[in-house]
């Protein structure tokens, strides 16, 4: 029998890009569907091809026999976090069984290690109704074996549309009523405006501390105004188009803001990214008025859109609540994992 070869995988090189991405899709969607959401290939063949300041992505490819049975990814952020990776492993469900995707994860590790990294990141998803520790499912008792403990348990929700703009009006008078008098709403599509760009910037990078972390180690993102812009052209570039709407106090500064983004490539599927109000100016609805605002900008620059995604912590009550007023409702959930070295 062949054994196992791993080798890196180059962008430019259509032939083994291609089978890494087949393996990647097709263990996404084993036993997950339509709920699954992976990149495409031109998104991803874009983020390779021109890697930026603020990330880079190595990808592996696992044969056996010339065949591509198990690909990994380890993904280093390069101006924070600088002792953490996120690392996945995808085995095509074929090929299951076999030792392959410890033997990636192993190879996985390794390039994580070479970088100096010692904090490991993974995710897994699994049915809503299993539970919110996983107990039991492949992805979860995958990563116990290997030294990955469960760090935060999240809920993914899903929004149809259109939502009814009657319901979108009550929503906004009621927040309206409690912030009406200090803060401004903008809206926007595309890149973020240069007269916000900072205090956006300021605000945005620290979701990743701001939200709910539970055991999952983290640090906020460099505030970083070419980065920011480097990403924006990435997204353009792969198809995606980011709607986006923030509150602003008196002085014009950001201090909340929430953005979707659509992708060319899943035409009725959007995806809700981050929502975030800075710490001083909570408790005026101001995520509520946000999102509202941010639904209707999205619902009247569209078509064809038939529901939003998100993912809120198990324990964000708060964001949570404000999702389910709009409609989210639960479908699928979704583990991060951590691995902590010496």
């Amino acid at each position: 029998m062949s054994e196992l070869e791993i080798r890196p995988v180059d962008p430019f090189d259509d032939a083994t890009f291609e089978a890494w991405h087949d393996v990647y899709v097709r263990a996404e969607r084993h036993g997950r569907e339509e709920l699954a959401s992976p990149w495409a290939l031109e998104e991803l063949g874009v983020q390779l091809q021109q890697p930026t300041r603020s990330r880079r992505k190595v990808l592996l490819l696992g044969t056996v026999g010339g065949t591509a049975v198990v690909v990994g990814s380890v993904q280093l952020r390069l101006l924070d976090n600088l002792s953490h990776a996120e690392v996945e492993v995808h085995t095509a469900p074929e090929h299951r069984r076999r030792g392959h995707g410890s033997a990636m994860l192993a190879r996985v590790e390794d390039v994580a290690r070479e970088h100096g990294r010692t904090t490991l990141a993974a995710e897994t998803a699994w049915p809503y109704e299993v539970g919110p520790t996983g107990a039991g499912t492949p992805g979860v008792e995958f990563g116990r074996a290997h030294g990955y403990e469960l760090g935060l348990g999240d809920v993914m929700r899903a929004l149809a549309l259109p939502v009814e703009p009657e319901l979108l009006d009550t929503l906004a008078v009621e927040a309206a009523a409690h912030h009406a008098a200090a803060y401004t709403l903008r809206s926007w599509v595309g890149p973020v405006p240069d007269d916000l760009v900072r205090s956006w910037a300021e605000l945005s990078t620290t979701l990743m501390i701001e939200a709910p972390t539970g055991e999952m180690e983290r640090e906020p993102e460099a505030v970083d105004l070419v980065a920011l812009r480097e990403g924006e052209e990435v997204s353009r570039r792969q198809g995606r188009t980011k709607y986006n709407t923030v509150a602003l106090d008196a002085d014009g500064t950001v201090v909340a803001y929430t953005d979707i983004v659509t992708t060319v490539h899943e035409p009725t599927l959007a995806y809700q990214w981050g929502t975030l109000v800075r710490r001083a100016d909570r408790g005026h609805r101001l995520g509520l008025a946000v999102k509202v605002a941010n639904l209707r900008l999205l619902q009247r620059e569209t078509s064809g859109l038939e529901r939003v995604v998100t993912w809120n912590a198990e324990v964000n009550d708060h964001m949570i609540g404000v999702n389910e007023r709009l409609g989210f409702v639960p479908v699928e959930r979704l583990g991060e994992l951590q691995k902590r070295w010496a």
